[in-house]
Order: structure tokens, then sequence, then C-alpha cells
């Protein structure tokens, strides 16, 4: 974390990791209760539906802040090495690390419920590390990209953009539409080459919006934009679901593009946030919490999973449990000495 803050980006990042613990939250409940709830209430389902659209909002916010820090500057060799050595080195480091943390815990893990089936334990307990070798990856990439990026002209850069998120998005929506009208089999080959696919391109828009390539799309328009790609999001599920089919909603979905670009640039827009000491706070200890979450995910899903109360209502319990506990066992950690900001990655 820079010294210097910026109010708004504080504010997507506090957004980003709790709408990330949001949906490993609602995740969690109704993967784990599945095999003992056959049938979900149609409210539950709309409230399952309605959460993958805000749980899916965290992972592009956080790939647009990295745009936006870090495309529009400067790099020669030298600088390229020193990225490498502080971004790169670091998260490899901390990647292996936090991958034989949590294999160490999940065999001292123990749930004693005859009514969840835990065969998914293991894809739960490591379905966030996902995030780590892409972001490497992209790290590894960034001082070239923002090296071409340099020579273009912003609305250049656009109109690329633009080319590459129909490959990226709009052809794979395609075909998913087309395999829910029982055509099967229609695979479009494209090639997106040096482009980082569908997470490069969240990455250039929030460097786009650093260049304040937004700021004639008036803030209604964007809110428009935003609650319809909402609406979309969830009749589309729940038309997937009609129809039987299996669909899952993730990042290569246009409208979670769309919503997503629409809220970051709303949020950009800010000048002032409130509440923001704790804001702040959230912000601070946001990838830190995104690497230890998923030790309390676990264990605590036995416990609110035989709660009384319908899937929704434990999704929100088991989010704000994750939250209260995330927080505290980072602060904790944090002030170790010579131990916590090292095992946080807290720069």
């Amino acid at each position: 974390m820079g010294k210097t803050r910026v109010e708004w980006i504080d504010l997507v990042r506090a957004i980003a990791i709790l709408t990330v613990l949001y949906i490993h939250a609602t995740d969690g409940i109704f993967i784990i209760s599945s095999d003992a709830i056959m049938n979900y209430t149609i409210y539950s389902r709309i409230f399952n539906f309605i959460s993958l659209f805000i749980g899916r909002i965290g992972v592009p916010f956080f790939l647009m802040i990295t745009g936006y820090l870090l495309l529009d500057r400067t790099y020669d060799d030298e600088r390229v090495r020193k990225f490498w050595t502080k971004n790169c080195k670091g998260l490899i480091i901390i990647t292996i690390l936090w991958s034989v943390i949590y294999a160490i815990s999940l065999q001292f893990v123990t749930v004693k419920s005859g009514q969840v089936n835990f065969s998914e334990a293991g894809n739960l307990f490591f379905s966030h590390m996902w995030y780590m070798p892409m972001i490497i990856g992209m790290y590894l990439s960034m001082p070239f990209v923002s090296a071409a990026l340099e020579k273009f002209d912003a609305e250049t850069i656009w109109q690329a953009t633009i080319v590459f998120s129909l490959l990226a998005f709009l052809l794979p929506f395609v075909t998913t539409v087309l395999a829910m009208q029982g055509i099967e089999n229609v695979n479009i080959q494209y090639c997106l080459g040096f482009s980082g696919g569908i997470y490069g391109i969240y990455i250039i828009i929030g460097y786009l919006t650093k260049k304040g390539l937004f700021k004639k799309y008036s803030s209604n328009k964007l809110r428009i934009l935003a609650i319809i790609s909402f609406l979309i999001c969830v009749v589309f599920q729940y038309y997937a679901f009609v129809r039987g089919y299996n669909f899952f909603l993730w990042y290569e979905f246009p409208f979670i593009l769309t919503g997503s670009f629409a809220l970051f640039e709303l949020c950009s827009r800010r000048e002032k946030v409130r509440a923001y000491p704790i804001v702040s706070f959230l912000a601070k200890y946001s990838f830190a919490v995104f690497l230890v979450h998923n030790l309390f995910r676990l264990p605590l899903l036995p416990l609110v999973v035989q709660l009384p109360y319908t899937e929704p209502v434990k999704a929100l319990i088991l989010w704000i449990l994750l939250i209260f506990f995330s927080y505290l066992a980072t602060v904790i950690i944090y002030r170790i000495p010579k131990f916590g900001k090292y095992i946080l990655y807290m720069r």
C-alpha cells in the first residue's frame, strides 16, 4: 500500500474484498447444502443469482485498480527488474507459502455432520487461489504492456479494447446462447495473442479510466448501464435454470464486464468517501484478508449450514462471520514483529 491515499481507490478495494467474501460465503452455503436440500425456493434461487452478480464484481475491481495504478508508468530495463523483484518475486513466494498453509490446514479440519456432503472440501478450501497465478502472469507482462500503451492515443487503445472484448466476451456468450437452444458444439475459433485475455481487458479498462476516456459519459448513463447489466445477469441465470442448462456466471460474461466497468467509473468520480476511516481500514487489509479468509470458511460452514434459517439468511450470517474473523486474524498477525507483514504481503 502506498503512503498517499486515494479515497475512491480505497473504496473500490473495500467493496472488492467484501464482495469476494460475500460470494465465497454464498457459494459455500449453496454448494455444501445442495445435497441436503434438493429444491430451493424460488426466492433462494433468485438470491443466489443476485449474489453471483454481486460477488463477480470483486475481481474486476481488483484488476481495474491494477491497471489504473501500474500501467500509467514509464519502464526501462532497470525499472522492469525492480518491478519484478518488488512485485512478482514476492507474489510467487506468498502463493507457495499460502498454498502450503492451506494444504496443511485442510488436513486438520474435521467436520462432523451427516447432513452435509464435504466431497467439495478441497475445492472450497483452495477456491480463491486461482487468482494468484493469474495476477502473477499479469504482473510479469505489465512493464511491456505499459511501454506499448505509452505510444498510442487512448482512443486508439479503446478501439482495440472493444475489438478484443467482442472476441473475448461476446463470442463465448453467443456460443452459450446457442447451446441453451440445443445448438451444441458451435466453437468459434479466435486467438487473443498477447492481450491477457479477459483479465487483461479489465486491467486495460482501469488504465483507460485513469486517462479520463470515459468522463464523456454521464453518471446517469453509467448507473443505467450498471442496472441493466445486473438485471440481464440475473434474468439470464434464471432462464438457464428454467431451460435446465448448467450455466455458471463467470468473468467472461459480457454483462459482468459492463456492470463492473460502470461501477468502477462511477466510483472514480467520488472526491470524498463517507466513513473513510472505516473504508481505509477495510482497504488496508484487503489483500491480507483475501489470503486468510478461506481458513475460516470451511470450519464455519458446518455450523452455519445447520442453523434453522433459509439459505439466504445463512449466507449473510456466514459472510458477516468471515468478515469479522478474517479481519481480526489479519490485524493480529500483522502486529507480530518481523513476521506479520511478510506472511500477509502487506507493504
